[in-house]
């Protein structure tokens, strides 16, 4: 096997990534938008412009470099149902719409505790089973043309082979219908009356099936081509290290998400009201997890700005003693329901970023310290490039931080599931910064403040 397809579709960006099997390096890859359509009925994904974009892409990757198997990642708090045909039986809806809100009491008489799922309350549709019970509840004549709910990344898997499943990664993102130390479906799949509808539960690495003939004449690509079950992004990210590396560690996979997620760590009692979790690795195991919405905190702070930060802009944050406070996201993440505010907000768009790099950093080691993450800190993802946030993360976690060769985790962990042998995904560990006292100092100011 030399080159491996990787269908990624983050919150932000779909993209199809070509992965060479012996170094793991991207070779090619294309991105689009993942556009959210306003509707009717709702706010709901373009999946078949995402459709045709991945069988272009896929038959000029395979033209150019040659393609010998697909694998799949998306983003979590997805599903997509459909009917007894297999086509759509609602259009899929997108996570941030908040009509799941409506039925807020209804749902929580019915939904499975945390000691059962490791799946903390979460507002809109970000738990799958909320998605669920509101589609149930309100879109006439759902629950009689609805035959079959898959995860999102099986939903490809599904387009491209005709199987269907679901995996236990994307089940185990938060969707209150997986129980993680039991390795099953909770009961509140029975409770939405869907046993039987769900798809089967599979490992991530399997080969769900090969292409279908008519994909394989559209494209170009062999009949015979393997699609594997796919994997939830962050997931995808944890994979190689999972394999290959020694425990305790921790992986944080940036993006619009910032998951830290804890491998062999302290024993801590998790705090579901914090967004902390359990997610459900590629082999099937709990690992436990917090989160917040980072990448779009970023967006929305920086507002278009490229400034680069110089030592000036570093010196005059540390002197005015300029933070953002918890939480410029507050619908997620470890402070939830608190209103982001400046101390001595800067005038300089450098200074701002550096402030902004620093937030970053400090709310990722307040989700690592939830989860009693413990050994060197894998950074993956964009966050990994942003020298600042790893300067201070860096002053925060004396065992260690390291960063990815790659600028993504989540396609190379995606193609390592087509490989039958654990590939080393080499790291780089960063130097401890010379100013760690006065990071380590500002880090305390901050705390104390919230």
């Amino acid at each position: 096997m030399k080159h491996i397809a990787v269908i990624d579709i983050g919150k932000t960006n779909a993209k199809l990534a070509l992965v060479g099997a012996d170094d793991l390096r991207e070779i090619a890859v294309v991105t689009r938008p993942n556009r959210v359509l306003a509707g009717p009925p709702y706010p709901h994904f373009d999946l078949e412009g995402h459709w045709a974009f991945f069988l272009q892409h896929l038959a000029a990757f395979h033209a150019a470099h040659g393609i010998d198997a697909i694998s799949v990642t998306t983003h979590g708090a997805s599903c997509v149902l459909l009917d007894a045909a297999g086509d759509l039986a609602a259009p899929m809806l997108d996570y941030e719409h908040t009509g799941p809100d409506d039925l807020t009491a209804d749902y929580d008489a019915i939904r499975p505790a945390f000691a059962e799922t490791g799946s903390a309350r979460l507002p809109m549709g970000l738990n799958v089973g909320a998605q669920l019970h509101w589609f149930l509840q309100t879109q006439p004549g759902l629950d009689a043309r609805l035959a079959h709910v898959l995860t999102y990344p099986q939903y490809w898997g599904f387009r491209l082979t005709g199987q269907m499943a679901t995996d236990v990664t994307s089940l185990g993102c938060h969707t209150d219908l997986w129980n993680p130390w039991e390795k099953r479906f909770s009961g509140l799949v029975d409770q939405l009356g869907l046993a039987g509808r769900i798809a089967p539960a599979r490992r991530s690495a399997e080969v769900i099936g090969q292409l279908r003939p008519e994909l394989a004449l559209q494209t170009g690509l062999p009949a015979d081509t393997p699609v594997t079950v796919g994997i939830h992004d962050s997931n995808a990210s944890l994979y190689p290290y999972v394999l290959g590396r020694d425990v305790p560690f921790a992986v944080v996979s940036t993006g619009t998400w910032v998951v830290a997620m804890a491998v062999g760590g302290d024993a801590v009692a998790l705090d579901p009201t914090r967004d902390v979790l359990v997610n459900v690795n590629a082999l099937g195991d709990a690992v436990p997890s917090a989160r917040f919405m980072g990448g779009r905190e970023f967006e929305l702070i920086r507002a278009g700005s490229d400034a680069v930060a110089v030592e000036a802009d570093r010196a005059a944050v540390l002197a005015a003693g300029s933070m953002i406070l918890p939480a410029v996201e507050p619908a997620s993440g470890p402070f939830p329901g608190r209103k982001m505010r400046w101390l001595a907000e800067p005038a300089g768009a450098g200074a701002r970023m550096v402030a902004l790099s620093w937030y970053l950093a400090l709310m990722t080691d307040t989700c690592l310290r939830l989860i009693g993450a413990r050994g060197a800190t894998i950074i993956e993802g964009p966050f990994a490039r942003n020298p600042d946030y790893l300067a201070m993360l860096t002053a925060l976690r004396p065992e260690g931080v390291e960063i990815a060769a790659s600028a993504t985790g989540t396609s190379v962990g995606a193609a390592l599931l087509c490989l039958e042998a654990a590939a080393t995904v080499p790291t780089a560990t960063i130097a401890a910064p010379p100013e760690v006292d006065a990071l380590r100092a500002y880090a305390a100011r901050w705390q104390a403040q919230i």
